[in-house]
């Protein structure tokens, strides 16, 4: 009874990772509305490094001291946020959340096709290959006949949205050198990191001191730090170590479909209908993409059981 109450408990936390995080699409669009890009993603690095910084102290877990590690954290803060977070930003100010929030959710597919393109080692099956050409494809439908015609006048900021989303794909594969390392620990630091970059950029490029922020923008900045980017990063990591990484990819496609509709109840959003087509292809490539089958188990996942075969069964090791 007490393992199916956990197990609930988990399902429900991975509902609220899907809203927080396709929430933060509609906090961005609130708060770059009067905070300028680099100066709302600056702010947004250093109070959710704070806050993990803070989780990581209460853990007893400690950051790095060696050079070594905070070069890693480095890169991938630039991978990871540094680059994706301002491109967002300058993005929405003139494309919708829903819309940003689809084009971002094709990360996955660059993931395989880098994966794929530069080492090979990702098994190239139909299903795959069907996620792809669907994802590619509801991306052309999101950005739309005028833009594919290159007509489009927000091609550049969708653009810079697809571009953020390859960073991402980057900053997955990257994050490959944290193997290991307790999972927010390399957030933390690639936070911190990201805000000692954004922070010298945000009082040359747009001083700061002299905005006036709405109130609505603060409100927003302070949901997208403190709900959309530490609390979400915390929860991920719960569901990490509970579900494990391919159950907690489910949130994927709850978070797309559940940023659209925030977009269309609160921010008064209509996607056109080619969006709303591009939505299901986009979904359907990334979940035929991710969701994996029982062909997709590697060679070394199929050693145990193929010994299993040639010894006597423990009656205990079964479920």
């Amino acid at each position: 009874m007490q393992h199916r109450a956990a197990r609930l408990a988990d399902l429900a936390l991975l509902v609220v990772l899907a809203t927080l995080w396709g929430a933060s699409y509609a906090f961005i669009r609130v708060a770059v509305a009067s905070i300028p890009p680099v100066t709302l993603m600056a702010c947004r690095t250093l109070i959710a490094a704070g806050l993990l910084a803070a989780f990581l102290q209460l853990r007893g877990i400690p950051l790095p001291r060696t050079r070594e590690a905070w070069q890693q954290f480095a890169v991938q803060a630039v991978l990871n946020s540094v680059l994706p977070f301002t491109l967002l930003a300058w993005a929405q100010q003139q494309v919708e959340a829903g819309v940003a929030a689809i084009l971002n959710s094709c990360a996955p597919l660059f993931v395989f096709l880098g994966t794929w393109a530069l080492s090979r080692h990702e098994a190239v099956t139909w299903t795959r290959l069907f996620g792809v050409v669907v994802g590619l494809a509801g991306t052309g439908l999101v950005l739309g006949g005028d833009a594919l015609q290159g007509a489009g006048h927000r091609l550049l900021p969708q653009s810079a949205i697809l571009l953020a989303t390859v960073c991402y794909a980057g900053a997955a594969l990257y994050g490959r050198n944290f193997q290991g390392l307790p999972p927010a620990l390399p957030a933390a630091g690639s936070l911190l990191c990201g805000a000692i970059v954004l922070l010298p950029a945000s009082i040359v490029i747009d001083r700061p001191w002299t905005l006036s922020p709405s109130t609505a923008s603060v409100i927003a900045l302070l949901g997208l730090s403190v709900f959309s980017t530490a609390l979400a990063l915390v929860i991920y990591f719960r569901l990490i170590a509970a579900l494990g990484s391919v159950a907690t990819t489910a949130q994927a496609y709850l978070r797309v479909p559940i940023a659209v509709a925030i977009g269309v109840l609160f921010l008064g959003e209509s996607p056109a209908p080619t969006a709303w087509a591009g939505l299901v292809c986009v979904v359907t490539g990334v979940a035929a993409m991710t969701l994996r089958g029982p062909r997709a188990c590697s060679k070394d996942a199929l050693r145990p059981l193929a010994r299993s075969r040639t010894s006597h069964a423990n009656p205990g090791d079964r479920p």
